[in-house]
């Protein structure tokens, strides 16, 4: 089997350490491994199939002879050294949102749009974690028919706000159980995520939504090459260390009962049917953390509109929301050549 040079740009932070690992368990066939993060993590040594790396830093030059370049640095490091990866030679696969909009950057969730993946020009774009979450549950159900209105609520893990906010909520927990404290100190959060919900990631635009919520409305419609499905978010930060939750409300264009919609999402890539309300089972965050598959559940005629269905679904955002994705479309990459 050919084996590829395998550049990690962002090799020491989460989802960098989660590319390794994936790596490993998948056999990806990694010819030599270049470790990239910036001038602070440089000369820290990292494990790849029991053999030490030493992290060099990311710059302009550190692409010479890579064939894949995973990225996950950062919007800014993407924007500044994915190009030069590119024009070195290198498919670049990136995890930031630098250039999931760019019209010649295909978008992808192999599970929904593969095709997609062929179409670029050195640079293929990994969607929102949250999105990524959402497409692969709902795409066994568009197959079925279109579906025309998405409303999704996600209660999502702190480690998608990176290891501060893994720390702050620890210590936080930490201080209110263990020390009786009732005023703990907030740094990455804007208020107490202990023991508490906010209704809030990334900035607030113009129109109300924020950030997040609206990426989750324009990821969808590229991923899905339909302009036409509306979607409305409301994303939330929720005190869980791992995997990420979303309640989501569909509108077809035809009825799709319930037991067609579990069939479907049963024989679906990437997604696992968790759904037995007599005995109490449906997936939450600790079933899917450290998993690769999407689990879905609580799956029921939406009883508000006349083709609706609603359905519960929960992903590890480190690893099908990122790095996962990320390497199935490499795969798919040195699949086809």
């Amino acid at each position: 089997m050919k084996q590829y040079n395998v550049a990690i740009a962002g090799v020491t932070g989460a989802v960098g350490q989660v590319f390794l690992s994936i790596l490993q368990e998948r056999d990806f066939p990694v010819k030599n491994l270049y470790a990239l993060a910036s001038s602070r993590s440089a000369g820290k040594k990292i494990m790849f199939k029991s053999e030490e790396f030493e992290v060099k830093e990311l710059n302009e030059d550190s692409f010479k002879n890579v064939d894949i370049a995973l990225f996950s640095a950062g919007a800014g490091r993407s924007k500044q050294y994915a190009p030069y990866a590119a024009q070195s030679g290198a498919v670049v696969i990136d995890n930031s949102s630098a250039f999931r909009m760019e019209d010649a950057v295909p978008l992808v969730v192999p599970e929904v749009n593969p095709g997609d993946i062929f179409k670029h020009e050195g640079i293929i774009a990994n969607p929102n974690c949250s999105t990524i979450i959402m497409a692969v549950a709902i795409k066994p159900l568009y197959d079925i028919s279109r579906i025309k209105r998405v409303v999704v609520s996600t209660y999502q893990a702190v480690s998608g706000a990176g290891a501060k906010a893994i720390a702050e909520l620890e210590s936080q927990t930490k201080d209110i159980i263990c020390a009786g404290k009732k005023d703990v100190a907030c740094s990455v959060f804007p208020v107490r995520i202990a023991f508490n919900v906010l209704p809030h990631i990334d900035v607030f635009l113009e129109n109300g939504y924020t950030k997040e919520e609206m990426k989750m409305n324009d990821e969808t419609k590229k991923i899905f090459n339909d302009s036409y499905i509306k979607v409305s978010a409301t994303t939330v930060r929720v005190p869980v260390f791992t995997s990420h939750s979303e309640a989501i409300s569909i509108e077809t264009e035809e009825k799709i009962t319930v037991d067609v919609a579990k069939n479907a999402i049963s024989n679906a890539n990437g997604v696992c049917l968790k759904d037995d309300i007599k005995k109490l089972v449906y997936p939450t965050p600790l079933d899917s953390s450290g998993k690769d598959d999407v689990f879905v559940g609580r799956i029921r005629e939406d009883i508000s509109c006349e083709n609706g269905l609603c359905l519960w679904a929960v992903g590890d955002q480190l690893r099908k929301g990122a790095a996962l994705n990320a390497i199935q479309i490499a795969e798919l990459l040195i699949k086809n050549k």
